[in-house]
């Protein structure tokens, strides 16, 4: 495509998300969801550098392109980001023009569920009528103008009444480490109610389900209206449910850290899925009010070193290409390897399908098919008090 068909379909697509801002009177905010510190992307991820803050995927961080993203249906100022007390400052720093008020620092850690349900319960009171989208901050999007036109059919289905909203992504592989979509009832081309979730199935399962053809990965981006999402948390979540109301009562007062403080540890640690995702599925597909739209894209949560080298490698030519990341590189009979050391010259000979990371106080060294083991460092460094390296 050359640059004027470029610009020009970039001008169509800014044109029409403004459009849609203007004829919607639905008023949209962006939770993302900022926590936990990337342990599968050790040594490069650390507790106050986490995957989310980094640049993983070109120059800007992954959580600056999740915004950008959206941005063409809001603005700054709707935006909102929970996280930790690691990496509020970095996100305050990369995201400068959010209200720094809305960053909002967990205490302390405690799943999905109590993150996204206390931005349910401040909008709630803030603006009565919002939609909220759920979206982590560490997601690759393919296709970004395909992506807010999905995303603008969600926010019209969840505006009515007690629509939850899930965005499926068609299974690439029998996958293990995602949660799944049963789908029922087809109602558009790209729109289907739910029948249930599925935590995390075993190999067996997986391959169940990508051979059965309606269940989809649950890709962890979520709409609902705030309302919806606090009556759910109500019905659902009931013992939690009330440690957030109080929480969010106290916003914009000289109380409100000190109830948060108190009150949020008190709360479930457990995830939206769980908590109000599955519960509502046992309703029956026809009573449940959960959506399924197609989630066709492009999408890629990058979990794993694996994982970045295959969407790095999808746009080489050769099968089993090399991902090599340094001031320049040579490969010699080596196939399948991710290598990240920047400032050094990369030359690997003889091996295949490795991961080797340096940073300047660690170096890793793995295959692609343990990558998903590089959290278990972690833990032994903290296991071993050695901080420095956490």
């Amino acid at each position: 495509m050359n640059e004027q068909a470029t610009l020009r379909d970039t001008f169509e697509d800014v044109w029409a998300s403004a459009l849609w801002v203007l004829v919607s009177k639905q008023p949209f905010f962006p939770v993302i969801l900022a926590g936990g510190s990337g342990t599968r992307f050790w040594p490069r991820s650390r507790r106050r550098q986490a995957k989310q803050v980094l640049a993983l995927d070109g120059k800007q961080t992954m959580i600056q392109k999740t915004m950008e993203r959206l941005l063409p249906l809001g603005t700054e100022k709707d935006f909102w980001v929970i996280t930790n007390e690691f990496l509020a400052e970095e996100i305050q720093r990369q995201l400068p023009a959010i209200p720094p008020r809305q960053v909002v620092t967990e205490p302390e850690a405690r799943n999905t569920a109590p993150a996204i349900g206390l931005g349910a319960f401040l909008l709630e009171k803030i603006a009565p009528n919002a939609v909220i989208g759920m979206f982590p901050a560490d997601h690759v999007i393919g296709d970004e103008k395909k992506f807010r036109k999905v995303l603008q059919r969600a926010i019209e289905i969840a505006s009515h009444e007690d629509h939850i909203v899930v965005m499926g992504v068609q299974p690439a592989r029998a996958e293990t480490g995602y949660g799944y979509i049963e789908t029922g009832e087809k109602l558009e081309s790209e729109l289907f109610r739910v029948k249930r979730f599925t935590e995390k199935p075993n190999q067996q399962r997986a391959e169940e389900f990508v051979t059965a053809g309606n269940y989809y990965w649950n890709s962890g981006i979520f709409v609902w209206s705030a309302r919806t999402l606090t009556r759910a948390l109500r019905e659902h979540l009931s013992e939690t449910a009330p440690y957030l109301e109080q929480i969010a009562a106290t916003w914009g007062t000289k109380d409100f850290d000190k109830t948060f403080a108190q009150l949020y540890p008190k709360c479930e640690n457990i995830s939206i899925d769980y908590a109000v995702l599955e519960p509502r599925s046992a309703k029956g597909e026809h009573s449940s009010n959960l959506f399924c739209l197609r989630a066709d894209f492009g999408w890629n949560d990058l979990g794993s070193w694996a994982a970045l080298y295959e969407h790095h490698a999808a746009f080489q030519k050769e099968d089993d290409a090399n991902v090599l990341h340094g001031k320049s590189s040579f490969a010699l009979n080596a196939t399948g390897n991710y290598v990240y050391a920047p400032d050094k010259f990369v030359a690997t000979v003889g091996v295949h399908n490795l991961v080797v990371v340096e940073t300047e106080d660690a170096i890793l060294v793995t295959t692609r098919e343990h990558s998903q083991d590089v959290g278990k460092i972690v833990k032994y460094l903290s296991e071993k008090k050695l901080t420095e390296l956490i």
